[in-house]
């Protein structure tokens, strides 16, 4: 483990369109300690002629080709084995960061000894579009059962420390992946917010979070069989997302012509 060092792991599959973006808003970062794992799971379109324009020109950024097509879980664990920073971050392949992300959030981390932080964020459409459209966060510090009300922690926002936590890994889900991930480190540490925002999440219409049939599937896989939280819990803890997510969701006030709306998580 090198001290300030941030691990950032960032899964890949048939991502040619956009991760040039999402790396160059890495390159941006005013915090400069970091090392990219991109962890290619098996992609058929040109992501690896993508990466290798990078690759010569930073060390820091390491291009690993999965040997079989695998899921995000498992690219993300790749990253998570193979890294050696002080500070693990993820990122995905479409999304971005604003470049100063790593400098605000390691600073408070350390500050505060945190073991777990994540951050606002807004949302962009498939072509880069700003949709006027924040995604805010609870003020106060999240624990387990709290978490499991709204999941309010964005993954591209999130950062854990090794130093307090261990490596922690992701279990093995083609979505909710993530929740898995954070409400293992909640059953031990509180998740601390940045009331700022710091990134921007791609929607894309071919994302499977734009099914919403198949996100409840995947939260009851992991609520009811590997979080064993039983029938009654597994069901009041979905019903509370569905219900946070689509009825919090208010107009506050027009900007610039346009319609300002904030997903209000439970708060």
């Amino acid at each position: 483990m090198k001290k300030g060092l941030v691990s950032i792991i960032m899964p890949s599959y048939n991502s040619e369109k956009y991760i040039s973006k999402s790396i160059d808003s890495i390159l941006k970062q005013k915090y400069t300690q970091w090392e990219l794992l991109i962890i290619d799971d098996c992609s058929t379109d040109n992501t690896r002629i993508v990466v290798n324009e990078y690759l010569d020109k930073y060390k820091n950024i390491k291009y690993i080709i999965l040997e079989k097509n695998s899921g995000p879980s498992v690219a993300r664990n790749k990253g998570i084995e193979l890294s050696e920073g002080e500070y693990i971050a993820f990122l995905d392949s479409d999304d971005l960061w604003k470049e100063n992300k790593l400098t605000t959030q390691v600073k408070l981390m350390e500050i505060n000894d945190w073991a777990l932080s994540f951050s606002e964020y807004e949302e962009i459409d498939d072509r880069g579009n700003f949709l006027n459209i924040k995604i805010k966060i609870p003020s106060n510090p999240i624990g387990y059962y709290r978490y499991l009300l709204s999941t309010p922690i964005g993954c591209l926002t999130a950062m854990y420390s090794v130093k307090k936590l261990g490596k922690v890994y992701f279990p093995n889900l083609r979505n909710r992946e993530d929740t898995g991930l954070w409400l293992k480190i909640l059953k031990k540490e509180l998740a601390y917010p940045i009331l700022q925002s710091l990134a921007y999440y791609r929607i894309r219409n071919n994302s499977i979070t734009a099914n919403k049939i198949k996100l409840i599937k995947y939260h009851w896989k992991l609520y009811f069989k590997i979080e064993k939280l039983g029938y009654i819990k597994s069901i009041f803890f979905i019903l509370s997302i569905i219900f946070v997510k689509v009825f919090k969701l208010k107009e506050e006030k027009l900007k610039n012509g346009g319609t300002v709306r904030w997903k209000k998580f439970f708060i």
